[in-house]
């Protein structure tokens, strides 16, 4: 119960933290895509980064007890990054996203992750989860802790120091709850998660609720929750949140994406909470195949949509 609790502790601080943060990768690849600036992409990496530090501390003092699964590239790798970044397109957001929008009082957002448990029953009932396929689990990050672990602790230092100089200047709240920041304090809860509870993302609790597989489904569902109740709280005291009725065309678009992520998802497997929370730091090659398929994918759709919006603008004015 007392591993339970801090789980809870921190996904609701996780939750809290993607909302102000404003963490999605829609946004980040937008940011690129619009403004030619990758502020939130690196904050993604960044938080990847601290997860690899925290990893291997584990390895090196024993707490690491099972490295998790490992799955062959192929080109359903490929395929399922392409599926989930046209999901996340349509939605507007990824599974990050989703969680921030919620926090925001969007309710229509909600409809992400039901549509994602929806794809992921889908992609069971069209017997495309047994495509993937699992390998013996081999990552150079816990082979070479060690290696590893001197660069990820200076990495981990300076953000540190940052945190500590914004404290000093008195913009501790200001500073820590920034983008850049806050997919930090993502990191950090997430390896403490990994620790107390095991490796839990709610993609993953959602996709084995498809499946009616893994364990402790009850408490797996009170972090999801918890993840939920902190978006909500960090909506509510930064005074974001606006409830608004849905309209039919937002309900569509979260639903209809949302089911898009977890088809893909289960093709990879994992979707991009997973991937970047714990693949990318493990530097295993589906995650970094299928990441970079899903970005790709999003940065073209949304590059064809600002050149039709353009097209249609020139026309009206013709």
């Amino acid at each position: 119960m007392l591993g339970l609790a801090v789980a809870a502790v921190c996904a609701t601080l996780m939750g809290f933290a993607i909302q102000r943060g404003g963490t999605c990768l829609v946004a980040g690849v937008d940011e690129v895509v619009t403004n030619r600036r990758a502020t939130r992409l690196l904050a993604l990496a960044e938080a990847s980064l601290l997860v690899a530090t925290g990893i291997v501390l584990a390895q090196l003092l024993g707490l690491l007890h099972m490295a998790p699964r490992m799955f062959a590239v192929t080109g359903w790798t490929v395929l399922g990054g392409m599926v989930m970044g046209l999901g996340a397109f349509v939605a507007g957001s990824c599974v990050f996203g989703a969680v921030a929008r919620i926090g925001n009082g969007e309710a229509a957002y909600f409809l992400v992750p039901v549509g994602f448990f929806l794809g992921c029953v889908t992609a069971l009932q069209l017997g495309m989860t047994h495509l993937p396929h699992q390998v013996t689990a081999h990552s150079p990050v816990l082979a070479q802790a060690l290696i590893f672990a001197v660069p990820l602790l200076l990495i981990a230092a300076w953000r540190l120091w940052r945190v500590i100089g914004a404290a000093l200047r008195g913009q501790f709240a200001e500073h820590i709850w920034s983008p850049h920041v806050a997919t930090g304090v993502i990191g950090v809860t997430f390896v403490i998660m990994l620790l107390v509870v095991g490796a839990w993302n709610y993609t993953d609790y959602l996709a084995e609720a498809a499946r009616h597989m893994g364990s402790r489904g009850a408490d797996r569902g009170f972090l999801l929750l918890a993840l939920f109740s902190g978006a909500l709280i960090g909506g509510w005291t930064a005074g974001r949140i606006k409830p608004a009725k849905p309209t039919p065309a937002a309900i569509g678009r979260c639903l209809l994406g949302g089911m898009m992520l977890g088809f893909g998802g289960s093709l990879v497997p994992g979707a991009n909470d997973g991937l970047i929370m714990l693949g990318l730091p493990l530097l295993y090659p589906h995650a970094w195949v299928a990441v970079a398929s899903m970005v790709l994918t999003i940065a073209a759709a949304l590059v064809m949509k600002r050149h039709g919006t353009a097209m249609v603008r020139r026309a009206r004015l013709a």
